[in-house]
């Protein structure tokens, strides 16, 4: 595949990427989001491969910011956002990526969904939590509770998203199956 080929699957799968990042849907409270944009970061891995992936994520990225940003609520959040998708894609490109069969989805989807929500608790607490209580004077920890809502509501919360953004990924995958087969490695 030649080099512009390349490029142009990046930009068209980063901009699909971004638009995807508008179709948000809250579950559990407010700001716990699901967008589908990874779905087209997961595209990124299949037809080209990991380093794709994540230029795919920090263009998308990168546009949100330029184009979509809500201020503090991006600032935050976008960061917290990169680093879950690049959890849940890290596990996909290590485990899925070389073998393609059902049990290796399975396998990359439970890594990646328990990667997805450990790496979560650990970026809520170390960096969310003191952000949104330092410019947002929002504690969480008053509101509900620092290990309730890290227990109660980040951790299901990611559980859910990563068996979700499995799911919709599957089910674009075997639909898109046979023109991928035109790009795949």
């Amino acid at each position: 595949m030649t080099n512009t080929r390349k490029l142009t699957i990046v930009a068209v799968l980063s901009a699909l990427s971004f638009i995807l990042m508008f179709y948000q849907f809250s579950f559990l409270i407010d700001f716990f989001k699901i967008d589908l944009s990874i779905v087209a970061i997961l595209l990124a891995l299949v037809v080209l491969d990991f380093k794709s992936a994540i230029f795919v994520t920090l263009v998308r990225s990168v546009l949100k910011l330029a184009l979509n940003n809500k201020g503090l609520e991006t600032i935050v959040g976008l960061p917290i956002n990169i680093i879950a998708v690049l959890v849940f894609v890290l596990a996909f490109a290590l485990i899925w990526n070389k073998e393609r069969t059902h049990s290796r989805f399975v396998l990359a989807t439970i890594i990646g969904t328990v990667g997805l929500s450990v790496s979560m608790v650990l970026v809520n607490y170390f960096y969310a939590i003191p952000l949104y209580a330092k410019f947002m004077n929002y504690d969480i920890s008053q509101t509900f509770g620092l290990v309730h809502y890290l227990a109660a509501m980040v951790a299901p919360f990611n559980l859910i998203e990563g068996v979700i953004w499995a799911i919709v990924f599957w089910l674009i995958y075997v639909l898109l199956q046979p023109v991928l087969k035109k790009y795949e490695k």
